[in-house]
């Protein structure tokens, strides 16, 4: 299953994300995982939401860079090793990861990696022949990551 993630290129300057998660608020749809990462005075907000397509027009129409991608977010243990796991699957295919983000669903039992990597199809396929889950947008959104708060 694929998944889509948007790329916001924008200024390394105060006001910029909550430009980004303004317009969002105001359409009503959902950021289910995000990172940034910065470059001195440019940055990318990468986003994992409810309704990329979207999204992706409404942060056009104020005026941003996006970029829409397909993205591979799969499910692996929240276990020592469980990311290595697949590393050394993708290393042994020659699987060239371009980026990356994870992050916990429950505790000590299942997480996501999303990756962004230069042969998407071919990956999706061994990773499916090795036993490993990919969820598509839908899922993604559908999640409920359970909390350890009390």
């Amino acid at each position: 299953m694929i998944a889509h993630q948007l790329s916001i290129f924008a200024e390394n300057k105060p006001g910029k994300l909550a430009h980004v998660t303004s317009v969002l608020a105001k359409e009503k749809i959902s950021i289910r995982a995000t990172t940034i990462s910065t470059s001195d005075t440019f940055g990318v907000v990468s986003l994992i939401v409810d309704d990329p397509k979207r999204a992706e027009a409404a942060l056009t129409k104020a005026g941003m860079t996006v970029h829409l991608r397909e993205v591979l977010a799969i499910l692996i243990p929240d276990k020592p090793g469980g990311l290595d796991k697949l590393t050394q699957l993708l290393l042994k295919e020659e699987i060239n990861i371009n980026n990356a983000y994870g992050f916990v669903l429950e505790s000590s039992k299942k997480a996501v990696f999303v990756v962004d990597v230069d042969q998407t199809e071919k990956t999706e396929k061994i990773l499916e022949k090795h036993g490993f889950q990919t969820l598509d947008t839908a899922a993604l959104s559908a999640i409920e990551p359970s909390h350890a708060a009390k």
